[in-house]
């Protein structure tokens, strides 16, 4: 056991920075053991390492820190941890023998304090174990001799925090998670935006039956060897997310904060002592893109929404839920798949191309001119609802809008200029459109279209077997064609909505809806307006009406349908 003898209690004292109150050091009855445990300040700045818990400790750079326990009996066993954070660490663990006149069992009184303390610290010591590095690291002794074991720690790189566990009851204890015999992690399936993992659980669970779950972190720097270290990255104002509900897998990045609950193991066999905060005050860093969650005692796992084409590093972390203490597999790494390359459509000059795109999809265009040009014009007709439309060249965005209708848009030209177009769909359902490039503006197959592409009724003007509609035009001359179809009283807005295909053109109709096609246009922008009765009507029915316009190239453009009712009586 760590126990130390009366005698010995005012040489320790003076050994402890001069600014520490004297305290009782904590012994390993069970009940002293607990009383001490719960005053968590007493170990910290303390330089008196505990038996059976885990401290935290916050070290300057270049200046070492030395912590102090006594073992009683020979051939006692030992265990020491030590787990670096944020920084390598050099530490040595070495031991003294106790003086004689120390024990209380030689004869005559102890000697002074200050020649007790000469006496112990003017010697070296034996050195059992060094070691330098960021690595968690071990020593394990079955029969260790009495003495004063000291503890030598030191951080040359920067100011850092750390960890130190010391137990006498080793067999006993086992506060840190067990590995399995393969500690490695397997990605069992890799996606464009999701990686399934999965893990051996620890034995501490699966044979000891102890309270383990499993925190999974994701980064996309390194790996991390400790939770202590990620908890360093992050900052100490985290918190653990909970465990999600069994079978159900989840985002990591759907949460802001993650951490262990504070103080909820009170009371328990070992502790947890959460670092005080020391340190040179710095001003707050920016969050990190560094994501943690505790999964409860489940060994397969997705993470989903990552990004395409990324490589990202996994950590998984056995979580000892009395003790908060964790044990870190063998971290891995994977790099999601690439998005699926899209096929580019190639557009010819001056030349019509009918494109489909999926709900929220996208689609892409290649216009390269084969000769010189001074300008480039790109006609797009979207059928349905508005596309956004982006054109590059280049690699340079030269336009990025959203297109309902018809749109022409004409860029200034470039010699062996490429372009590329991209294309993306209504969230609300497919997307049909027709585009056209050309570096020849007289050649347009779109025909001009008013910003108001209305039909208007005369209300006035109705009869039993008539009605009069009007509506806009350009002062291009086009063609203008006029459809009639009977529909049901019962026809709704919604069912002509559904039919809003503006790219079918007249051939789709059949030839006895036909009204009419004539020639306009007018100079003067204010007149140009034309009207047209339709006649041989029949009374009280409904009537849907579609006027077209077509274009020199034979491509036709349809206005919104109207739909008008005859008189029922005249």
């Amino acid at each position: 056991m760590l126990r130390l003898r009366c005698p010995l209690l005012p040489l320790l004292l003076l050994l402890l920075p001069l600014h520490s109150r004297p305290q009782k050091l904590p012994t390993r009855d069970e009940e002293l053991f607990q009383m001490q445990i719960r005053d968590k300040a007493f170990f910290h700045d303390s330089s008196v390492i505990p038996d059976g818990a885990e401290i935290s400790s916050y070290l300057f750079r270049d200046t070492p820190k030395r912590y102090f326990f006594v073992v009683e009996e020979d051939n006692t066993p030992l265990a020491v941890t030590v787990t670096p954070c944020d920084a390598p660490l050099e530490w040595k663990l070495s031991v003294q023998e106790l003086p004689e006149e120390a024990s209380g069992e030689g004869s005559g009184d102890p000697e002074p304090l200050e020649q007790q303390k000469q006496q112990i610290t003017s010697e070296e010591g034996t050195e059992l174990f060094s070691y330098k590095g960021n690595d968690v690291e071990y020593f394990v002794s079955s029969s260790s001799p009495s003495g004063l074991y000291q503890l030598d720690v030191l951080s040359t790189e920067k100011d850092t925090h750390f960890k130190v566990y010391a137990t006498t009851t080793p067999e006993s204890d086992q506060p840190y998670p067990e590995l399995p015999y393969d500690p490695r992690i397997d990605v069992t399936s890799l996606g464009r935006t999701t990686v399934t993992l999965a893990w051996k659980p620890s034995p501490t669970a699966s044979l000891l039956r102890q309270p383990i779950q499993y925190c999974i972190v994701i980064n996309k720097e390194h790996n991390f060897k400790s939770l202590c270290a990620v908890e360093a990255k992050l900052g100490s104002d985290d918190a653990f997310m909970a465990a999600p509900k069994p079978g159900l897998d989840f985002s990591p990045f759907d949460f802001a904060h993650f951490g262990f609950p504070a103080d909820n193991n009170s009371g328990k066999e070992r502790g947890f002592l959460k670092p005080p905060k020391f340190g040179r005050q710095t001003s707050p860093k920016p969050r990190v893109d560094l994501h943690r969650v505790c999964i409860g005692n489940k060994n397969i796992f997705t993470v989903s929404d990552l990004k395409p084409d990324t490589q990202y590093y996994f950590d998984m972390f056995a979580v000892n839920t009395n003790t908060n203490m964790s044990t870190a597999y063998v971290g891995t790494f994977a790099r999601t798949k690439e998005e699926a390359k899209q096929k580019t459509i190639e557009l010819k000059d001056g030349k019509v191309t009918d494109v489909f795109i999926k709900r929220k999809g996208a689609k892409f265009l290649r216009f390269a001119p084969v000769s010189s040009h001074q300008k480039v014009t790109f006609s797009v007709h979207s059928c349905l609802d508005a596309v956004q439309l982006q054109v590059r060249r280049d690699g340079k965005l030269l336009l990025s809008q959203s297109v309902e209708g018809v749109r022409q848009f004409q860029l200034r030209g470039k010699a062996k200029a490429k372009y590329l177009i991209r294309l993306k769909g209504s969230k609300k359902g497919a997307s049909m459109l027709k585009i056209l490039a050309t570096t020849r503006p007289n050649k347009q197959s779109f025909p001009s279209l008013p910003e108001d592409t209305r039909i208007k009724a005369f209300d006035k003007l109705r009869t039993c077997s008539s009605v009069t509609v009007a509506w806009l035009g350009t002062q291009e001359r086009n063609k203008f064609c006029i459809y009639k179809r009977e529909v049901d009283d019962n026809y709704n807005e919604e069912q002509k909505k559904r039919e809003q295909n503006q790219c079918l053109g007249p051939d789709t109709r059949k030839k006895s809806e036909k009204v009419l096609c004539k020639y306009f246009h007018s100079q003067n922008i204010q007149k140009a307006v034309t009207t047209e009765t339709i006649r041989g009507l029949q009374p009280g029915k409904s009537y849907l009406l579609d006027v077209y316009a077509i274009g020199h190239g034979g491509h036709s453009v349809r206005y919104q349908s109207k739909l008008v009712k005859t008189r029922k009586f005249c």
